[in-house]
């Protein structure tokens, strides 16, 4: 057996040229016999198309296990203002900043917005996390 050629389908199906252009729930036309084989485990059922090798793949998204789960505590209560670090230049981010109610701070040189209005959006990756005392960067 040539593993090579496994090695090489999956590195196509990862690839850039893929692409998804139907995305299917369960149920729909195109998805009818793998509702019959997977059943609720059936999320979604895509037909990617690779336009370099003149391919089409169907690819099925399905549970395979589900367990309880207790989401971690939130880092900050919504209330905390947080810094952010958004550079002079980036005024859409500046902008998406006040438009949550946030604020430039000048003695800190920092953005602050309430962590309850960014959590989840684009904003919350420019939080900036002091290292505690004892802690090496």
């Amino acid at each position: 057996m040539n593993c090579d050629i496994g090695k090489q389908v999956k590195n196509d199906l990862t690839g850039d040229s893929m692409k998804t252009r139907v995305k299917l729930k369960p149920g729909q036309n195109g998805t009818k016999k793998l509702v019959a084989q997977y059943g609720d485990a059936l999320i979604c059922v895509r037909y990617r198309y690779d336009a370099e090798t003149c391919r089409q793949v169907k690819t099925v998204e399905i549970i395979v296990s589900e367990c309880s789960w207790t989401p971690p505590p939130q880092k900050y209560p919504a209330s905390a203002l947080v810094p952010l670090r958004i550079g002079i230049n980036e005024k859409s981010l500046q902008k998406k900043a006040k438009a949550v109610g946030g604020h430039w701070d000048s003695e800190q040189q920092a953005w602050l917005a309430h962590y309850g209005c960014i959590v989840g959006t684009d904003l919350e990756k420019l939080i900036i996390v002091k290292a505690l005392k004892g802690e090496e960067k």
